[in-house]
C-alpha cells in the first residue's frame, strides 16, 4: 500500500493528498489503490504530504484527476493499467451515491463522470493482487437480472472482502489478496462421453459446480457419481439445452464426431453482460474478454468456451480467476438479505433468469408437443420466450425491460388482436406454463403459486377476449402490476372488450358541467367527469366519487388524464382536462 499521505495517481500528475478531501475510509482506499497501481513520475510533481485544501477545492482536485487518467488510458498512454481510472472512477461514483456532495455541483460532478471517454470492446482485466477491472460497457446485472449502474470503467471485488459489494474497496490491499492458482485444484482434462444421439464434453477443471445441469437433467449428469456423463439417458435436445447453460463452459457436445462449438455458444448472440450471482461468481456472457493487467488474453483450459464463463469472487477459488466452487465449501454469503425486506413476487420467483428458464422450457419442450398450443406458435418469433419473461418481470414488479423493449401494453394488446383464441387453447396455456414453473424450479409455496396463477388466469382471460373478432380492446392501458395483494376486483370493474358486455352496461349520464361564472366544485361538477365503470376500475386504489380521495390523488389523477392511461376506454377530451387541471388550481374545493 502507498503513503497514507501524499499520492499522485496518473497521466499529467494532478496530485493528490488523499488526507486532506471529505473522503470517507471507502472512497480513500481506492484513491490509494489507483496511486499504487501507478507510481509518480519525476515530472509529476507532487505537491507537499499534508498541505491544506478547503474540500470543494479537494473534491475539483479529485475530478480533475479522474479526468485526467481517463483521457490517458483512452488516448493509449504507456504505462496507465486500467486500474488507475477505474479506481479513481468508482471511489468518485461511490463518493456522490454516499451522500458526499448534496449541493447544486451533484448533478455537474455527476454528469462529468458520465461524459468519460469509454474504452473498446468489453473486456475484464485482472489486476494482480487486486481487483477485477470492467471497460467497454458490458451490461452489469444482479442475480435477478436488474441492472446495476457501476459506472465504466469500474472495478469489481475478486477477494470477497469488500464492504461494498460488487465493488472494490480495496480490501484486497488491506488483506493481501493472493490471486494464483493452487498447485492441488483438479487437473485440467477435457473427458469424452459418447452417446446414440450426442457426444458430451466435460472438463471438471473449470466446472463451476453451478449444479444446473445435474438438477435439471438427473439421468444425463450424475454428481459424484461415475460416470458423471451417460448421454444415452436423455432426449438430445435437453443435453444440448443443458451444455449451453453450463456457466462455467466446462461442458461441449459433438454430434457425428464434430464438435458444435458456435452452437454449445450461442451462436454469437447473446450480448455482452455480467452477472453478479447470488453467492456465487461472476458470469460472463457474450463474448466479453478476461486479459492480464498488460491486456493479454488470459490462458483457459482444454475446450472452455471463449463466449461464456465463470470468474471467482469469494477469494478462494482454486483455479483463479476463473471459479471452482468454493464459495459454497466456505459459506460465502452475498448479497446479504434485509430481514425486513418484503420481496416483490418477481424478486421471490427467482427473477428474470427463473422467468426466462421457465417460458424456454414452455417454448422449447412442452409447447411443439400440444396438439392445441404447437401449431398456435409455430411461426413464433426466435426471442418469443424473452419477451413472455420479460412481460411477467415487469408485471410481477420487476424493471420495466418489456416496456423498454417492446413497447409496453400497446405491443402485448397488438400480439392478440385477431387471433380468435379458445378457451381450450387458454385453459391450456395456464396449465402447461404452470407445469414449466415446476420444471424451472419456481417456488412451490402456496403464497407464491396463489399469485402466480391468479395472475395467468385474469391475464389469459382478457388476452382470450381481447382476440375476439368483434372485440374492441380499451386502449392506453397501463401495464398490469401484479404483486401479493392484487385483485382483479369485482365483476365489472373494468371495460370489456367484448360489445355485448358493454351494451349490458347502463348508460352514464353525461356530466354536469358548470356554467359561465359558476364557481367550480366537486359536487356536482367534478364528480360527474368520473362514470361509473371509472369508479369501479379504480376502487381498489381510492373512490373517486369521494371528495377527500381524489383531493388526495389529484396529481397523479391528473397525470394519468393527460398521458391517456385512465379511463382505460379511451382519452378524455382536452377540455374536460382543462377542467379539471382547473380545479386543482382552484383549490380543489
Amino acid at each position: 500500500m502507498p503513503d497514507e499521505g501524499s499520492a499522485t495517481a496518473a497521466g499529467a500528475g494532478v496530485p493528490l493528498d488523499v488526507t486532506d478531501g471529505p473522503w470517507p475510509a471507502t472512497t480513500a482506499a481506492l484513491i490509494r489503490l489507483a496511486a499504487a497501481a501507478r507510481p509518480p513520475r519525476p515530472e509529476d510533481a507532487p505537491e507537499d504530504a499534508g498541505s491544506d485544501h478547503a474540500p470543494a477545492d479537494s473534491v475539483e482536485r479529485l475530478w480533475a484527476q479522474v479526468e485526467v487518467a481517463a483521457a490517458a488510458r483512452h488516448g493509449g498512454e504507456p504505462g496507465v493499467p486500467a486500474l488507475v481510472p477505474a479506481a479513481l472512477q468508482a471511489a468518485a461514483r461511490l463518493w456522490l451515491r454516499d451522500g458526499g456532495d448534496t449541493g447544486p455541483d451533484r448533478d455537474r460532478l455527476a454528469a462529468r463522470l458520465d461524459a468519460l471517454p469509454g474504452n473498446g470492446r468489453p473486456r475484464v482485466s485482472l489486476a494482480p493482487g487486486g481487483p477485477l477491472v470492467v471497460e467497454g460497457r458490458p451490461a452489469i446485472v444482479d442475480h435477478l437480472g436488474r441492472p446495476l449502474e457501476l459506472g465504466d470503467p469500474t472495478v469489481l471485488c475478486r477477494c470477497g472482502g469488500s464492504a461494498v459489494k460488487p465493488l472494490c474497496d480495496a480490501a484486497c490491499a488491506r488483506d493481501g489478496f493472493d490471486d494464483g492458482k493452487d498447485p492441488d485444484r483438479v487437473p485440467d482434462r477435457r473427458d469424452t462421453y459418447p452417446g446414440v444421439q450426442v457426444t458430451v464434453l466435460d472438463n471438471r477443471g473449470i466446472c463451476q459446480h453451478s449444479g444446473r445441469c445435474t438438477d435439471r437433467l438427473p439421468g444425463v449428469f450424475h454428481a459424484g457419481g461415475e460416470p458423471f456423463v451417460t448421454p444415452s439417458g436423455g432426449r438430445m435436445d435437453e443435453i444440448v439445452r443443458a451444455v449451453r447453460d453450463c456457466p462455467s463452459g466446462a461442458l461441449g457436445y459433438a454430434v457425428d464426431g464434430i464438435e458444435a462449438r458456435e452452437q454449445a455458444d450461442w451462436g454469437g448472440t447473446r450480448a455482452p453482460s455480467i452477472e453478479v450471482t447470488q453467492d456465487g461468481p461472476y458470469r460472463l456472457v457474450g463474448g466479453v474478454e478476461v486479459v492480464s493487467a498488460e491486456g493479454a488474453a488470459v490462458p483457459r483450459a482444454e475446450g472452455a468456451s471463449p463466449e461464456h464463463c465463470a470468474l471467482c469472487r469469494c477469494g478462494h477459488s482454486q483455479n483463479k480467476p476463473f471459479c471452482s466452487g468454493m464459495h459454497w465449501y466456505v459459506e460465502f454469503r452475498d448479497p446479504v438479505a434485509d430481514p425486513d425486506h418484503v420481496p416483490s413476487v418477481f424478486e421471490w420467483a427467482g427473477g428474470l433468469p427463473a422467468l426466462l428458464r421457465m417460458t424456454r422450457i414452455f417454448y422449447e419442450r412442452h409447447v411443439p408437443a400440444d396438439d392445441l398450443l404447437g401449431p398456435l406458435f409455430a411461426s413464433m418469433s426466435p426471442d418469443h420466450p424473452q419477451r413472455v419473461a420479460a412481460w411477467l418481470a415487469e408485471v410481477f414488479g420487476g424493471p420495466a425491460v418489456y416496456s423498454d423493449g417492446y413497447g409496453g401494453y400497446h405491443r402485448m394488446l397488438s400480439m392478440h388482436v385477431g387471433r380468435r383464441l379458445t378457451e381450450q387453447q387458454r385453459a391450456r396455456w395456464v396449465e402447461l406454463l404452470t407445469r414449466s414453473a415446476g420444471d424451472a424450479g419456481l417456488p412451490n409455496d402456496a403464497e407464491f403459486r396463489s399469485a402466480f396463477g391468479s395472475y395467468l388466469e385474469w391475464g389469459t382471460r382478457l388476452a382470450f377476449e381481447n382476440s375476439q373478432t368483434d372485440a374492441r380492446p380499451p386502449q392506453n392501458m397501463p401495464m398490469p402490476r401484479w404483486d401479493w395483494h392484487t385483485s382483479a376486483g369485482p365483476p365489472g370493474s373494468r371495460v370489456s372488450a367484448l360489445p355485448a358486455d358493454a351494451a349490458a352496461s347502463p348508460p352514464d349520464p353525461a356530466p354536469d358541467l358548470p356554467a359561465e361564472g359558476e364557481p367550480l366544485r366537486f359536487d356536482p361538477h367534478v364528480r360527474s367527469l368520473f362514470r361509473a365503470g371509472d369508479r369501479r376500475s379504480m376502487s381498489f386504489a381510492f373512490d373517486l366519487w369521494s371528495h377527500d380521495d381524489v383531493r388526495a390523488h389529484a396529481p397523479a389523477i391528473l397525470e394519468r388524464l393527460r398521458n391517456g392511461s385512465m379511463p382505460c376506454d379511451g382519452a378524455w377530451p382536452a377540455e374536460r382536462i382543462g377542467l379539471f387541471a382547473r380545479w386543482i388550481e382552484e383549490g380543489a374545493q
